[in-house]
């Protein structure tokens, strides 16, 4: 990216974070996450250095008048991440390739300055491959909790959602029946690292994502019916965009 482009997109930014502080909602222990995505170019046995080309509304708040290229702190409790096909695999920060998109995730205070930011040692990083590949099709996520699974299909009952998801829903019950498939990933995460699992692996009760890519001004009952990319257990609300632009 040019730097006067990303000049230029962070002024919109900033200019969006004036009229609102949603960007700035506090997450777990009162801390704000800040999400940087960009390139790696380099990486020590506690740092990431990348080229940052993206961010959420925090993340590039803080790099107003700063230079492109920042180097993040790891430590031993970071966890490092490499996606392919939808699954994820627990790595280490050299397996980490020069020009591969990362997004670091770190957690500080609101009115952190960057320096405080790149000091505090990332939560997760996670590695994207060499292409930012978003995936086809809108995404309709529904939120909720496990009631059952059996023949290939996932009850929840839904608690939320994004906008196309919840806008099918005006009118019709909580509980909803899913479809899944062979090319459906089932995800259990703790402690920020999540694994692969299959169906029975589920728990009734558990707090469940379901994501589904399909056409636009579907009926309920046929995005129900278009199997699931994702179904995600337990996932961390900080890991929930990087995981839309996954699935």
């Amino acid at each position: 990216m040019k730097r006067s482009t990303f000049i230029v997109a962070l002024a919109a930014v900033a200019a969006a974070l004036v009229a609102t502080t949603a960007a700035f909602a506090g997450g777990p222990g009162g801390k704000t996450l800040f999400r940087y995505v960009g390139q790696v170019q380099s990486t020590t046995g506690s740092s990431v250095t990348i080229s940052v080309e993206n961010g959420n509304g925090p993340a590039l708040h803080s790099l107003l008048g700063q230079s492109q290229v920042q180097t993040f702190a790891t430590d031993d409790k970071t966890v490092f991440l490499k996606w392919a096909g939808g699954i994820p695999t627990v790595v280490g920060i050299a397996d980490l390739a020069t020009n591969d998109y990362v997004t670091v995730n770190v957690r500080s205070n609101r009115e952190a300055t960057l320096d405080t930011i790149r000091a505090r040692p990332a939560a997760t990083v996670a590695d994207r491959g060499q292409t930012l590949n978003r995936p086809s099709g809108q995404l309709y996520l529904f939120r909720g909790v496990l009631v059952s699974t059996a023949d290939g299909k996932v009850t929840i009952t839904v608690k939320g959602g994004n906008r196309h998801a919840l806008k099918l829903l005006i009118g019709q019950p909580a509980d909803q029946t899913f479809t899944t498939g062979p090319e459906t990933v089932f995800l259990h995460w703790a402690q920020r690292i999540p694994t692969v699992i299959d169906a029975s692996g589920l728990k009734v009760g558990d707090r469940i994502l379901i994501r589904i890519r399909a056409a636009r001004d579907l009926s309920l009952a046929e995005v129900e019916a278009t199997p699931a990319r994702r179904v995600a257990d337990r996932e961390p609300k900080a890991q929930e965009t990087h995981q839309n632009n996954q699935s």
